[in-house]
């Protein structure tokens, strides 16, 4: 199976980025995984609903070029569906036997997903009711989809 996590933005901090380094080598036994980013927009102090509206769509836009048309996406939204570890190992699971090769993960900026994507989307999952910085999402979204892998291939993980 293919995963490609789109983010926008940059991994500024070493330790942020040594921590995607250690799941990427991991989950090289699993799966073939693919990092892709895209700039963000600067957003100034107190922006207006237009600004946020604009800055959201041209980020939007740059994801929507990096999406493959035949791709299951999975957009990460405060407002998706939440998962148990096990519940999400099992959603990879369905989607690898009904023939899914490809699940493209997507990481919106500061100000979240413009509406194009979350349409775009196959599935919207949230991984808490709290907001968390995209460079950190980064790391969770990675342990989560190497725990899944482990689950589904029956190896020990830490509860």
């Amino acid at each position: 199976m293919k995963i490609t996590v789109i983010t926008v933005g940059k991994l500024k901090e070493k330790f942020f980025r040594e921590a995607v380094s250690e799941y990427e080598k991991r989950l090289g036994r699993y799966c073939k995984l693919e990092m892709r980013e895209t700039a963000d927009e600067k957003t100034p102090e107190g922006a207006s609903g237009t600004e946020t509206e604009q800055i959201l769509e041209k980020e939007g836009e740059r994801i929507l070029k990096l999406l493959p048309d035949s791709a299951y996406v999975v957009t990460l939204e405060i407002d998706g569906r939440k998962f148990t570890s096990e519940g999400f190992a099992g959603e990879i699971e369905r989607l690898g036997v009904n023939g899914i090769s490809h699940i493209v993960f997507v990481i919106g900026g500061s100000l979240g997903l413009h509406n194009s994507i979350k349409r775009r989307a196959d599935l919207a999952v949230s991984f808490s009711d709290m907001t968390f910085p995209h460079q950190l999402m980064r790391v969770v979204l990675l342990e989560q989809i190497y725990r899944a892998f482990r689950i589904i291939n029956g190896a020990p993980y830490h509860k």
